[in-house]
């Protein structure tokens, strides 16, 4: 009974495994192949969720939900933010020698998928022999980053800074015309034409 328990347990988490791999590859084509930018982005925080569940399946419960906070519910969104706050509707125009950057990207994708498959073929893989940090878990990701990894937590928390200021400044930013107006017909309006009375006439009005 027990052992017909762990295998269910182990199919529905190769199941689950395979369903999450595929709906973040799916989504990380779409974010690259999509010609709408918005629709890229929505796929890009589906990616972001599908990597938080494979974090659940390796019991690392606190991060899967800094995944979902902060990838999903921060980075994503101002993601979205400066897409709408930049982007405008434009004609399309053809960039000359458009095959060059098509072919340095490519080679560039090959090279980084043929480094990581190195990467995952030649490490072992092997299970730490170190006990799980079960609930302990926040406390002991906390020391590591107040010790081990100071500087670079430090570091990201300056550059997340340095992106709030600009997006305030972008937000904030005055409408600027296209046309330039000059600036003394800016500040003078224009006065409505006066008739002029003859003296004579206002005193008999009197």
């Amino acid at each position: 009974m027990v052992l017909a328990a762990l295998n269910l347990a182990e199919g529905v988490q190769i199941v689950s495994f395979g369903l999450l791999g595929l709906i973040m590859l799916v989504g990380a084509l779409g974010v690259v192949l999509l010609s709408n930018i918005v629709y890229s982005a929505f796929l890009l925080a589906l990616v972001f969720i599908s990597i938080s569940g494979l974090y659940i399946l390796l019991n690392a419960g606190f991060v899967a939900a800094a995944q979902v906070l902060i990838y999903v519910g921060a980075v994503n969104v101002l993601i979205l933010f400066g897409i709408m706050l930049v982007n405008k509707d434009e004609d399309f125009v053809a960039v000359k020698n458009s095959w060059v950057s098509k072919v340095a990207t490519g080679a560039v994708c090959a090279g980084l998928f043929g480094l990581l498959t190195t990467m995952v073929v030649s490490h072992p893989w092997e299970i730490s022999g170190l006990p799980a940090a079960g609930d302990k878990a926040i406390e002991v990701i906390g020391q590591h980053f107040f010790s081990d990894y100071l500087l670079p937590f430090e570091l990201a928390s300056v550059l997340l800074l340095i992106a709030l200021v600009g997006a305030i400044i972008l937000a904030r930013r005055e409408y600027v015309p296209d046309t330039a107006i000059p600036t003394e017909e800016a500040l003078t309006l224009p006065e409505k034409p006066r008739e002029l009375v003859a003296a004579g006439s206002r005193d008999d009005s009197l």
